[in-house]
């Protein structure tokens, strides 16, 4: 229900455009990672799964769940709330590798926030959390790159900016890009996996924000 809210909403709000490396197939129990730069991520990240045939599993922080009608959302759908700095922070990674040894994938935003900036610019993905590592050292699941460019043009800023960059963009429609890259098997220690999971996402969104500026693909 939520990617389908996404893949309806999104489009309203902007101009969406999605491309993979060549070939690229998201496999069953996936660990998906996308760089985090506004509330918008999300939904943008979302829909375009949704276009790829993937609906996964999303790892977000607690208090969406306290949210009224989208906390009940997140509950019957199965998705996961993070508590960090919390003593329950831990349960978050014992629910992803239920997730993903039932077959499910799971989007992780392994930066653990949203940059504290205020301008609508692009700009690389933070250092990532160790959690990352450590569900993929033991689950074993691939992690599959995801790019994200342009949703900072839907909300960003101080609070009242981000209110009025959602209104508003109905009327502007900006463009929205996301990248799917090719699926990795991460190696060695924890600070190898981060890195590498780090240097995957990166590239992706390099991809995401170099397209973002090309004139074609995307429609009024």
């Amino acid at each position: 229900m939520l990617s389908r809210l996404a893949h309806l909403l999104v489009p309203v709000l902007g101009r969406v455009r999605v491309t993979t490396a060549p070939d690229v197939r998201v496999p069953p129990g996936s660990v998906i990672v996308a760089n985090l730069t506004s509330l918008a991520d999300p939904a943008v990240v979302l829909a375009a799964l949704r276009r790829c045939g993937v609906e996964p599993v999303v790892m977000a922080a607690a208090g969406l769940w306290r949210t009224p009608v989208l906390g009940r959302l997140l509950v019957r759908e199965g998705h996961i709330p993070v508590h960090r700095g919390h003593r329950r922070a831990a349960e978050a990674l014992d629910h992803a590798a239920s997730a993903l040894a039932a077959g499910r994938s799971v989007l992780l935003y392994a930066e653990g926030g949203i940059p504290s900036r205020r301008d609508a610019a692009e700009a690389a993905p933070l250092a990532f959390r160790s959690g990352l590592a450590r569900l993929v050292a033991r689950t074993g699941a691939p992690v599959v790159p995801v790019g994200q460019a342009g949703a900072r043009r839907v909300t960003s800023g101080s609070a009242v900016k981000q209110l009025a960059g959602l209104a508003t963009a109905p009327l502007r429609r900006p463009r929205l890009h996301v990248h799917v890259g090719r699926p990795l098997e991460l190696t060695g220690d924890a600070d190898a996996r981060t890195r590498q999971a780090h240097a995957a996402v990166t590239d992706a969104w390099r991809t995401a924000a170099a397209r973002l500026r090309e004139p074609a693909g995307y429609a009024a």
